[in-house]
């Protein structure tokens, strides 16, 4: 069995909010804001949904795979801000792109949440359970963000990335090398609370709240590690890899890691520029502008590695 993604797909949101126009609702510049993360901009869901941004990069990933959404028969979405609880996001996006064979539910793991997605359809994949999955990261963090706190609301972007993964029968290959890490003592260092109808005002902790250099120093220390767990577990080594493809939080964590694994920069494709941190959907928004513009080659090497609250992170090795 080869597993292979054959699709993807992403959505953003029509607003794009630059750094002037959050500097004129909290103390900051944006000189300030670049200088510390590299992002200009980011876009906010306004008319949009979790749902609506989810169905369609999911209706992009089919259409990019070339298969009818009745063929998929496995939903998994990531996310922590969609809008609703019940039914779950997964369910409404079988519904709005019209996968009647498909399973469907959803997950959170935060920043890491595609990377758990795609290591749990793969492993579906493996038991013989599915043949075709679509895979959403899609976040809405502009609802849980405060913006009166200029170290998170400069931070955070809206949207969706999808990809199809698709189980192909023949000639049988290695697994997949894949890892994944949790540490849940330290979770205290990223943080948002469950309302529970209280608005707010009433509960602040209802607000995502950071550490900021915990999470540096955690991000530049375990994901070199976990790049090299992968690579030990694909016989690979760094500079057999065309491209890492990692969550993009910050531009400085990410150039440190560079500078850890000994790799350019250039293997290193950043988006936050334009996206800022979209949490669950940075990767798959990442792969699917890469893929489309054609910088993906048939047999090309790529880790894919995430971080985030947890505090979670892992990755996997793939080849396009």
């Amino acid at each position: 069995m080869v597993v292979r993604i054959t699709g993807t797909g992403s959505c953003l949101p029509e607003k794009r909010m630059d750094n002037f126009e959050i500097a004129r609702m909290v103390d900051t510049t944006d000189e300030w804001i670049q200088s510390r993360t590299g992002i200009k901009a980011r876009h906010i869901a306004q008319e949009e949904t979790a749902v609506f941004l989810a169905v369609t990069a999911a209706n992009r990933a089919l259409e990019d795979a070339g298969i009818p959404a009745e063929e998929i028969d496995l939903i998994i979405v990531s996310t922590l801000s969609s809008e609703q609880m019940l039914p779950c996001t997964a369910c409404s996006v079988q519904e709005g792109i019209h996968a009647k064979n498909a399973a469907a539910f959803d997950l959170n793991a935060a920043c890491s949440g595609f990377i758990v997605a795609f290591q749990m359809a793969v492993g579906q994949m493996e038991a013989g359970l599915s043949k075709n999955a679509l895979i959403i990261g899609v976040e809405c963090l502009s609802n849980i963000l405060n913006w009166k706190d200029r170290g998170t609301c400069i931070l955070f972007g809206d949207g969706a990335g999808a990809a199809v993964i698709s189980a192909r029968s023949g000639e049988r290959k290695p697994e997949i090398p894949m890892v994944l890490h949790s540490d849940g003592s330290r979770g205290g260092v990223l943080t948002c609370r469950n309302l529970f109808g209280k608005s707010r005002e009433e509960n602040p902790d209802g607000y995502v709240a950071m550490d900021g250099r915990e999470i540096y120093k955690f991000a530049v220390r375990k994901v070199p590690e976990v790049v090299e767990e992968i690579l030990e577990k694909a016989g690979s080594s760094a500079q057999e890899i065309d491209y890492f493809l990692l969550h993009q939080a910050n531009r400085r964590i990410i150039q440190s890691i560079a500078k850890h694994i000994g790799q350019p920069e250039e293997k290193f494709p950043m988006n936050m520029m334009e996206n800022g941190n979209m949490s669950s959907a940075s990767i798959p928004v990442l792969l699917d502008e890469i893929n489309k513009e054609g910088k993906l080659k048939r047999g090309m090497k790529l880790v894919v590695a995430g971080f985030g609250a947890g505090l979670t992170w892992g990755g996997f090795y793939l080849e396009w």
